[in-house]
């Protein structure tokens, strides 16, 4: 292992998308698994095979469509968990099994009953039962953040011993401090045998906002892989943020560290799983928000414009933001919305770029400029097109003094249905109507909308959680009418109905 090599292990697609309404089909997952062996990742966690049919199907999908980076697969320590994780790496060039038990005290008395020393044996034994099936078998010690270091340490030793290559140390609460955290790496480093036969690795997670901060400690203490997530996405307050790792490393010369990612793909990337997953990045999230790169002060800007690192430590262009990229209006050809496609990422066969074009045209008409996200938009609206339920025409009547009036037209699998309805506002008017064709008792629980970038005509997003028979669903629309954007969600959440 190359001393100062620090190896990407991304958890996008099964940590990542643990976050509710987030959840990705196969083609998706792929789509996302191969941009991100473009981008760079020495390891794609690909899911956890035994959850569910769907997860066992995307880890056999994407062990077929990825080439070089080595595909995980996660299990618990049981012998069934183990055995789907081999059967669903089967296809894969180079695999991993990614197995584990929790280690705390909390864990050990609550979660499973047992003791210290049954932990240990359970460890050890799925470590070797694993190792049989493939050369590379990563151990993960649950809440090692709040596992006593003397304890842990007798966990680690054990199971490198019984054959793990990688030791993951996971801040699963996200409660570490970064000293507390790096300690406990330096700990390990220092006193477990046999630590140089395998590769420390970082999980740590965002409850606090030192999910960074802490793989960071990690990094400078001795581990050489960290798990992270494009975006940050995760459970709860998600998990460390790829791009953000990438570039401390990358900024920072003074560490000598280096990772294998092309850090020119990264807003590229961060643009196609903030869309596929329905998850906007925050305006000011580092490296990839929309403000990551704008000045509004006036001495910032008069730095800026005096001297670009005044007030920059990234080039833009150095995270694949290019001020210089085509604008695409309606008057671009096919050719130039094939290559803004292609720089997000999206492949379209010639067939259904046609198709597509039709609709970039109908948004270019409605706007001046189409950027990337309104692109990436239209691309989720695409995919809206084959649910079972969907939006033929709206019509509103609102205005100063008068009860808003909402006519609807919805195609139920190929059948149509019309309904009329008011409300205390145009949106209100709007999904009642939707009520009257779709008899079912919903409540929606949170509503929000976003815009783009700061226009009239900019596309509105709409994110909505509705509640139906105990169950919270998820989901979104857009719209340069944001009318039209909020039925859309409502539908969306609709075509998500378990029945």
């Amino acid at each position: 292992m190359e001393k100062n090599r620090v190896y990407i292990f991304d958890t996008t697609l099964r940590d990542g998308e643990q976050v509710p309404g987030c959840q990705l089909n196969t083609v998706e997952k792929i789509q996302v698994a191969k941009a991100l062996e473009e981008l760079g990742v020495d390891v794609i966690e690909a899911g956890f095979p035994i959850s569910s049919p769907g997860d066992f199907n995307s880890v056999v999908e994407i062990s077929k469509a990825v080439t070089w980076p080595t595909i995980c697969a996660l299990s618990r320590a049981v012998q069934k968990d183990i055995d789907a994780a081999v059967e669903a790496l089967k296809y894969a060039k180079r695999k991993r099994i990614h197995t584990g038990i929790g280690t705390s005290d909390s864990h050990i008395r609550y979660k499973f009953n047992s003791t210290r020393e049954e932990i240990i044996e359970r460890a050890v034994r799925a470590v070797k039962y694993a190792r049989q099936f493939v050369d590379e078998v990563e151990f993960y010690a649950e809440d090692a953040g709040r596992t006593e270091n003397e304890y842990l340490a007798q966990v680690v030793e054990a199971v490198i011993k019984a054959g793990a290559t990688v030791i993951n140390i996971p801040d699963t609460t996200g409660y570490c401090l970064p000293a507390e955290y790096g300690s406990k790496i330096k700990y390990l480093m220092d006193h477990v045998d046999g630590i140089d036969n395998a590769i420390i690795s970082t999980h740590c997670h965002n409850d606090l906002g030192m999910a960074t901060a802490n793989t960071m400690a990690g990094l400078l203490n001795g581990a050489r892989q960290c798990e992270v997530t494009i975006n940050g996405v995760g459970e709860r307050a998600g998990n460390t943020a790829l791009e953000e790792i990438a570039m401390i490393l990358k900024c920072h010369n003074d560490i000598e560290l280096h990772t294998n990612i092309n850090t020119t793909k990264i807003a590229p990337m961060s643009r196609m799983v903030s869309s596929l997953m329905n998850m906007p990045v925050q305006a000011n999230k580092a490296i990839v928000g929309r403000n990551a790169f704008a000045h509004s002060s006036g001495i910032h800007q008069d730095g800026v414009l005096k001297e670009v690192s005044t007030y920059e430590i990234i080039d833009p262009k150095d995270v694949g933001i290019d001020d210089n990229s085509i604008i695409l209006t309606a008057r671009s050809g096919h050719a130039a919305l094939k290559f803004r496609l292609e720089t997000l990422g999206i492949k379209m066969s010639e067939d259904k770029l046609d198709a597509f074009y039709k609709e970039f045209l109908k948004l270019a008409d409605q706007k001046k400029q189409v950027n990337d996200d309104d692109l990436l938009v239209l691309v989720g609206a695409e995919r809206a097109e084959t649910a079972h339920v969907k939006l033929d025409y709206l019509q509103v009547t609102a205005g100063k003094g008068m009860k808003p009036v909402a006519s609807v037209g919805l195609d139920l699998s190929g059948e149509k249905f019309e309904a009329a309805a008011t409300g205390n506002g145009p949106v209100d008017a709007a999904i009642n109507a939707v009520k009257c064709i779709i008899k079912r008792h919903m409540t929606i629980k949170e509503f929000t909308i976003q815009n783009i970038t700061k226009g009239s005509d900019d596309v509105g997003k709409v994110h909505m959680q509705v509640e139906h028979e105990g169950h919270v669903y998820y989901g979104f629309g857009a719209n340069t009418d944001i009318i039209t954007a909020s039925v859309e969600a409502f539908i969306d959440c609709i075509n998500k109905f378990k029945n």
